[in-house]
């Protein structure tokens, strides 16, 4: 238990020794770190850090003989605290916002209750960690999270140039719809007005400079997936016949440490392809897609299952049974797309290494 030691009551200090419980829960953001602690199920401190890892280890400095666990939550701040606190020996880990409890009515939020919060749900085991990825697996991560931020750009762009076309009366030319070489060149020939052919060749120039970063993004993601880290992992994806280098890329650096997920149900939620379940009584719904994962890569997957299904016999009947079942298309892809996740899973760990997650 946590004694006193004998100075002057003026510099009493307390001692946690091993058999103290010590949690603390962070409250993490830029400029400044929120920090409270609970010992043998009791309220302790709770101060105001600097944002740096010494600051919270020389916070935790008195507990340290004592068993301690950090939390904190997921957000921009990233994984680097998480991995310099585990680095010092202490057990630390970030948890899944989206799955931390929530206090019913309509109550106070201030990051002095938040992590008071956090250090009493972790106490009670109510928090649900998220994985942490190395330092290497996360600069890859990077790279086609990189390929994703273009891809958005270059559909804002064609859209703001077909907007700018609508907005003037302009007819679109033949093949703008798959952007073809032959469209845009009659864009950049099309008599205009001074004004308009000015800002329609401001928007040109972004849609050639979308276009070639995506191409050099592209070409860096084939580089790295010859890497000897990545290049088993991307065969194995590719065996499955209908995901090329991207996808199998992305598949592989977004659902990375895949032995960590015990089971088929926790990869389907990890990307985004499960269902929410409403069920009370006898009665039973099933809703939109859970809120989770990376909405990228569930397109990617999706727009998978599409040649999926266009190439495997055994896919396109499961599409066929779901559209039956709900007599719309996009249901019965998602639903393809999720056994299509799954078995890429399954590829990549093999059934004696399932089920053994946390």
């Amino acid at each position: 238990m946590a004694q006193r030691t004998k100075k002057s009551a003026k510099c009493k200090a307390v001692v946690y020794g091993v058999e103290d419980r010590v949690f603390v829960g962070l409250d993490v953001h830029k400029k400044s770190y929120h920090a409270a602690v609970r010992v043998n199920g009791a309220l302790g401190r709770t101060t105001v850090l600097p944002p740096t890892a010494a600051a919270v280890l020389a916070f935790l400095e008195p507990y340290r003989a004592a068993s301690v666990a950090v939390v904190y939550e997921a957000g921009p701040t990233g994984f680097g605290l998480v991995r310099s606190l585990r680095k010092a020996g202490v057990k630390a880990e970030v948890i899944a916002p989206s799955k931390t409890p929530k206090p019913s009515g309509d109550t106070n939020k201030t990051d002095r209750l938040d992590c008071r919060l956090l250090a009493l749900y972790a106490e009670k085991e109510l928090l649900r960690a998220v994985g942490v990825p190395t330092v290497q697996e996360e600069a890859d991560r990077q790279l086609v999270r990189l390929r994703d931020q273009v891809v958005d750009g270059l559909r804002r762009i064609k859209q703001q140039i077909k907007s700018f076309l609508l907005q003037h009366g302009l007819a679109e030319p033949p093949g703008l719809a798959n952007w073809s070489k032959e469209a845009v060149r009659a864009l950049e020939t099309r008599d205009l007005l001074p004004a308009l052919r000015f800002c329609l060749d401001v928007m040109l120039q972004d849609l050639t400079h979308r276009q070639e970063q995506l191409a050099d993004v592209n070409r860096a993601i084939e580089t790295l997936s010859r890497q000897p880290r990545h290049a088993r992992a991307v065969a194995l994806l590719k065996q499955a016949g209908v995901v090329g280098v991207v996808t199998a890329m992305q598949f592989h650096l977004e659902v990375f440490q895949p032995g960590r997920f015990a089971n088929e149900r926790q990869v389907a939620a990890y990307v985004g392809l499960a269902p929410r379940v409403r069920q009370s009584g006898e009665r039973r719904r099933t809703g939109p897609l859970l809120k989770a994962g990376h909405g990228r890569l569930r397109a990617l997957l999706i727009e998978a299952a599409w040649r999926w299904i266009r190439v495997d016999d055994q896919a396109r009947e499961v599409y066929r049974r779901l559209l039956k079942n709900t007599a719309q298309p996009n249901k019965a892809i998602t639903g393809v797309a999720r056994r299509l996740a799954i078995r890429l899973w399954r590829s990549l760990v093999p059934p004696a290494a399932r089920g053994r997650a946390a």
